[in-house]
């Protein structure tokens, strides 16, 4: 019965908490749709004949921006009455890039066109980086402390599903089409996708904030000082646990972010993969996420947010250990599943212990804080494990990617993230 009403709210809101979920779940489906098709752009360079060290620049340059204007960023934010006008403009730019990447072989060499990617690619990073403290300041005041899991669980779960059906979809045409035409056709394609979420993003109704009045001297400090004495100022603030969250998660994501770029350059490169194939284990990843986000968040409601971290990490550590281990592409089918039903549970309990570990009124700050550290991460570590590839192999550069998210999991544990008292309200 709960499921029937909540189909029914979906389709026919009655108010603004009803229609604010819709919008949610609907924007969600169309960053699903471009983030299936964005799932190939790695694997277009490589067919490009890009260098490793490119492909790698895909996942840095955001990381990059983000370290450095996360904080920024975050300031910015709480200066605006309405952020969601900010998460909605800026998502549309990141998601209709992809667009015109599909317009570059026309305009462009072909030996031109990665190095022409990773140009836009790096201007894109600005929106990108506002997109990743507003979403989670947006999406929290949404829901509030009692439907977190609830919204971002339906939200991630329609986002997977359309994923793995644009991927799935894409896998085909790719297949079927010339290189580089068939990339072209489902880049530009991606367009109608980026509209949908821009059309219900924009409709999100959260209360305006009281904005925080800016440094009456900005002139006082500059530059990288200002920056540097602005996260000194921050870090002080911060309350302990999250602190503890944010260190150990540095750790872990800096294991995370070492194994993306390696991940298409092994299917590629090693396994000599077909787009068909590479689809089908993307696909896998995604199509779990339809049951893995309930499952997490019955299971975590059970056994508390520090056991669900732990375990997810763990599943999350092993996975590039095990992609090391194997050609055979069923298998990595089956493990991609695995591991997309791990990164669900890990989503869902990162989202709510960032939330639940800050105080409300200084939200956009420490999420931008929090951004700086884990963009830091990004921004090094594919470059470390593109580079390490050349050197030791792939599959040896994959298993130092596990190691290192082995080394986040235990500092999960021993600093005792996820198992400090929930504050009251903060229950589902």
């Amino acid at each position: 019965m709960k499921l029937l009403e909540e189909l029914r709210a979906i389709a026919r809101p009655r108010n603004v908490t009803e229609r604010n979920f819709r919008n949610v779940l609907v924007d969600g489906i169309g960053v699903g749709i471009v983030v299936g098709v964005g799932t190939f752009l790695a694997v277009f360079l490589a067919r490009l004949g890009a260098s490793s060290l490119l492909v790698g620049l895909l996942t840095s340059l955001p990381a990059l921006t983000g370290a450095l204007l996360g904080v920024p960023i975050g300031q910015f934010l709480e200066r605006q009455r309405n952020i969601v006008v900010w998460y909605s403009r800026s998502r549309v730019w990141v998601l209709w890039s992809y667009a015109l990447f599909g317009f570059l072989p026309f305009l462009l060499p072909l030996d031109l066109v990665p190095w022409a990617v990773i140009a836009i690619w790096a201007v894109v990073t600005v929106p990108s980086t506002i997109v990743n403290v507003a979403f989670t300041v947006v999406m929290g005041q949404v829901a509030g402390p009692r439907h977190r899991f609830r919204l971002m669980s339906l939200r991630w779960s329609s986002l997977g599903t359309f994923s793995a059906l644009s991927v799935a979809l894409v896998g085909q045409i790719l297949d079927r089409i010339v290189v580089p035409l068939n990339y072209q056709v489902v880049f530009i394609g991606s367009f109608f996708g980026g509209l949908l979420s821009f059309l219900f993003s924009r409709s999100i109704t959260i209360p305006d904030q009281v904005p925080v009045v800016a440094d009456a001297d900005p002139g006082a400090r500059s530059g990288i000082v200002r920056w540097f004495t602005d996260l000194v100022a921050v870090t002080r603030e911060a309350p302990a646990p999250f602190l503890r969250f944010a260190a150990s998660s540095f750790v872990f994501r800096s294991g995370v972010a070492m194994g993306m770029p390696l991940l298409p350059l092994y299917w590629v490169r090693v396994v000599e993969a077909s787009d068909a194939a590479i689809g089908l284990i993307t696909m896998a990843n995604s199509a779990v996420l339809l049951v893995a986000y309930a499952i997490w968040s019955a299971t975590t409601r059970r056994v508390g947010i520090g056991r669900a971290l732990l375990v997810s990490s763990l599943g999350i550590a092993l996975y590039p250990l095990a992609v090391a281990a194997t050609t055979e592409i069923w298998i990595l089918a089956l493990l991609a599943g695995l591991a997309g039903f791990f990164v669900a549970g890990n989503d869902l309990v990162n989202f709510d212990l960032l939330l639940g570990s800050i105080p409300t009124d200084h939200q956009a700050i420490l999420v931008g804080f929090y951004q700086t550290l884990q963009n830091s991460a990004l921004f090094i570590m594919p470059l470390v494990g593109t580079l390490l590839a050349d050197q030791i192999g792939l599959a040896g550069a994959l298993v130092i990617a596990g190691l290192l998210r082995l080394m986040g999991s235990i500092l999960f544990f021993t600093l005792g993230v996820g198992r400090q008292p929930v504050a009251p309200g903060e229950a589902e």
